[in-house]
């Protein structure tokens, strides 16, 4: 049959019935705007919440773990060579936890094409001298400027210059909770003592806010080479080699990779932070839940809509075979008003989905956890609006799919006879 005609016949088909149409199409309509939104403000929290602790975090960390020595004196002993050897209370070996050769390491893996940067690293536990109260803490040597270019650290410094833990001699960044225990103003001196028993003064450059509270409680930040000096060590002193990798995915294979290579142990960023992986996952897979039962939900109303539909014109569909309209014609008319209904929902949903999604990101969302965050996070990942039309169509369609085929097989004798 002609494919202009069927048009035209689906469309005075809707256009007659156009209460119900709109119902239908604003229930798709509502379904999209809510899938869509949902998604972008799940999505925007999932980047928000895996970002204060990924965004930190390198891909692999090359270091010296603290373990007990695999082979025990006892195993070398020929006495019990051939004996099961059952050893308790075993204790770590004598390790090191500076990584030996560690510029060459360093140069090694820069030369990797793999590999989009390196940062150097050393912590040290310190008692930061309040009155006559020592408040533990942890002071982490870096070098500034490849922590601001791989890790965005000037992003978490709240008050100060980032750079100025390099520039400025003998000073540090401090953890804001740590800073308002401490009292400590930018420009103002506190005193640090090493496990050593060594007392340092060290100038407040900077606060740090991570967005996590028990960590700014304890952490704070210094030049590599201010932290050297504070633990007694050489220049050549480092405890962790970070690296930034141009592909996240490959972290895993790169560190067994590096482990072998060097002889040192390595930590993937997928093994190091599971837990927040796998904290996303279940909050996308609630979100693409919920929006996929909002839709299924609209095409039960559409698959109403149309059942009503074809039961008030079966004198209609009656004449329509009985004037030469096969059943594949007629089953092609009941489709095309499903899809019509899934397609301009869908798109009207989209356009609402994407308002509602700014209208949140411009909310204020003001909070001491989080002071470099203004508004509420949203993505808006153009994969969604894909999926979001994709399953507008998908579902529309199996709505429409059975109404339709009970239309093609409507006998005009019987419906012309009852009538």
């Amino acid at each position: 049959m002609n494919s202009k005609l069927i048009f035209g016949i689906a469309k005075s088909l809707l256009l007659a019935r156009w209460r119900q149409t709109l119902v239908a199409a604003v229930g798709v309509t509502f379904s999209i705007a809510m899938f869509i939104t949902l998604l972008s403000f799940m999505n925007g929290l999932n980047d928000l919440l895996d970002g204060l602790i990924l965004n930190r975090t390198p891909h692999v960390r090359l270091y010296n773990e603290i373990k007990p020595s695999e082979n025990q004196p006892v195993n070398a002993s020929a006495e019990f060579e051939n004996s099961y050897n059952f050893i308790s209370s075993v204790k770590s070996g004598i390790t090191r936890q500076e990584i030996y050769n560690s510029e060459p390491i360093m140069q090694a893996v820069k030369d990797d094409d793999r590999v989009l940067g390196v940062a150097p690293k050393l912590n040290t536990q310190v008692f930061f001298n309040e009155g006559t109260i020592d408040i533990s803490g942890t002071i982490s040597g870096i070098d500034v400027e490849e922590e601001m270019r791989l890790f965005n650290f000037q992003d978490y410094v709240t008050a100060g210059v980032a750079i100025d833990a390099k520039n400025v001699a003998n000073s540090i960044i401090l953890g804001k909770g740590l800073a308002d225990i401490l009292a400590a103003d930018i420009g103002d001196v506190v005193q640090v003592t090493t496990i050593q028993g060594e007392r340092f003064p060290l100038k407040v450059v900077g606060y740090f806010q991570s967005g996590i509270q028990e960590i700014d409680k304890v952490q704070s930040y210094a030049s590599i080479g201010t932290t050297q000096k504070l633990m007694g060590k050489p220049a050549n002193y480092i405890t962790d080699i970070q690296v930034k990798l141009h592909n996240l995915e490959s972290a895993p294979a790169v560190a067994k990779e590096y482990e072998q290579v060097f002889n040192i142990d390595a930590e993937d960023i997928q093994t190091a932070n599971s837990q927040f992986e796998t904290g996303s996952n279940i909050r996308t897979l609630i979100s693409y839940s919920v929006g996929i039962v909002l839709l299924i939900v609209a095409g039960f109303g559409i698959f109403n809509i149309l059942n009503m539909m074809i039961y008030e014109k079966m004198d209609s569909i009656a004449i329509l075979k009985a004037t030469g309209f096969s059943g594949r014609d007629v089953n092609k008319i009941f489709l095309l008003i499903a899809l019509s209904i899934g397609f301009f929902g869908g798109m009207v949903g989209l356009g609402f989905g994407f308002v509602f999604s700014v209208i949140i990101d411009n909310i204020p969302f003001n909070t001491a956890a989080l002071p470099t965050i203004k508004t509420y996070p949203v993505s808006y990942n153009p994969v969604f609006y894909l999926i979001g039309g994709f399953f507008s169509l998908i579902t529309t369609y199996f709505a429409g799919f059975f109404p339709a085929r009970k239309a093609s097989k409507v006998d005009p004798v019987e419906i012309i006879r009852g009538k």
